[in-house]
């Protein structure tokens, strides 16, 4: 380490009090975290690309600072579904500062792991106050079952209205509609429970009605009149 004349030429002065790191909340503990390795938590966050076209929810569980499980998901972006892939084999048993400074194939993903970084680093994670923190895997449950990300698609036209073409249940397949055309319900798929079912040895048509349900008010009982298929009417 190399000193300037002038610094060199200074008297020391000794240091009074120590100002230690205030403590964060880590897995229910508070910690003064020095290095990598004091870093525990599990969090999400979301990316953005510069262009804006597509986004990126980033799902991390840190033990010891270093990733042990990585959930990304994407959308809006073809090429973010593979960048995705790339990652999430590139994260895992990296420490979060390697992490931080590696190229994750693409801009959403790069900037999700930055808002994460920050978050972790600074005790705002959701395991902040859990006693030992979450279980390798718990990021799986923010999938459900069938392991599909939820996603909520709608589509609406001053011309023609609003159209609901996926929610957190699954695939929309018809919307009800009242005698004023407002839409009451709605009858979705759930394409995991679907695969599932075909996986088992069900027939398509099997699963799919098997993994069929309703939401709202669907039947002509409850006051629908008119059926329609988003996508197409």
């Amino acid at each position: 380490m190399q000193y300037s004349r002038e610094v060199e030429n200074m008297i020391c002065v000794a240091k009074g009090p120590k100002h230690d790191p205030a403590p964060i909340p880590e897995e229910g503990k508070w910690v003064c975290a020095k290095q990598i390795t004091d870093i525990n938590g599990f969090t999400h966050g979301i990316g953005w690309c510069a262009p804006q076209q597509g986004a990126c929810k980033l799902t991390l569980n840190v033990k010891g600072g270093v990733i042990q499980e990585a959930l990304i998901e994407t959308i809006g972006c073809s090429g973010m579904t593979h960048s995705a892939a790339m990652a999430a084999e590139i994260l895992p048993h990296k420490t979060i500062l390697e992490a931080l400074n590696t190229d994750l194939v693409c801009d959403a993903i790069n900037t999700a792991m930055r808002e994460l970084f920050l978050q972790i680093v600074y005790g705002r994670t959701q395991s902040a106050f859990s006693d030992d923190g979450l279980v390798i895997g718990a990021g799986l449950e923010d999938l459900g079952k069938g392991l599909r990300s939820q996603v909520g698609t709608m589509y609406g036209t001053a011309a023609k209205g609003v159209r609901y073409l996926e929610m957190a249940e699954g695939y929309v397949t018809r919307l009800a509609l009242d005698k004023d055309n407002q839409v009451i319900g709605y009858e979705f798929v759930s394409l995991g429970k679907m695969t599932d079912f075909v996986k088992k040895g069900l027939t398509p048509n099997e699963a799919w009605e098997k993994a069929t349900g309703r939401y709202g008010r669907f039947g002509e009982e409850q006051g629908a009149v008119k059926y329609i298929d988003p996508r197409k009417e």
